[in-house]
């Protein structure tokens, strides 16, 4: 069976992967003095983090995927409610991130460590979650759910099928903006 839902959850996994991966590189690049700090760059690209992940993926994955899953499975309950605990961390994990970041915007160098201390922490959080999603609680829904439960899962999650797109493009056009602004090899900015 084709489990579409499962497919976009995966790809909005590596799209948030590629966000993360980029983030840190340009971080790692500041530290090693090869760049210097792009802070609306910076900014932008959490934006995305914030927008995409937090206020899309996360809901539909907490409506439909782990609501069906906790109706049919009890052994899926403990990875479900680690996952939405996960989830209802997320906006004040999101907001520590900022925080630091505005922190470093205003103190200058003398923030950098401060920043990257909290990026590396949300990035080791959404590694550990995303790969629970996938290596524990993907197979825990392939094997409890129900043709019926794939058909409104995957319904609900064709809506955001390509991470890119949101709203009226509304995050293609943010995903260029990065692109554009981010300097080599994470992007095609100067």
């Amino acid at each position: 069976m084709n489990i579409k839902s499962l497919d976009i959850i995966h790809d909005e996994h590596r799209a948030l992967a590629a966000m993360l991966s980029g983030l840190r590189t340009i971080a790692s690049n500041i530290e090693a003095g090869r760049l210097k700090p792009d802070y609306d760059l910076l900014e932008t690209m959490v934006e995305y983090i914030d927008k995409v992940p937090e206020k899309v993926h996360h809901p539909k994955e907490d409506q439909y995927l782990f609501a069906k899953l906790r109706l049919r499975s009890a052994d899926a309950l403990p990875v479900i409610e680690r996952l939405e605990e996960d989830h209802r961390q997320g906006e004040a994990r999101i907001n520590a991130l900022r925080a630091a970041l505005a922190n470093y915007r205003q103190q200058g160098e003398a923030g950098f460590t401060g920043y990257y201390e909290a990026l590396k922490t949300y990035i080791e959080q959404e590694w550990r979650h995303m790969n629970t999603e996938e290596r524990e609680l993907f197979p825990l829904a392939k094997a409890h759910l129900t043709v019926e439960d794939w058909a409104e899962i995957d319904a609900a999650f064709l809506g955001n099928q390509n991470p890119w797109e949101g709203a009226a493009g509304e995050y293609r056009a943010l995903f260029t903006k990065i692109v554009n602004m981010a300097p080599a090899p994470v992007g095609l900015g100067g």
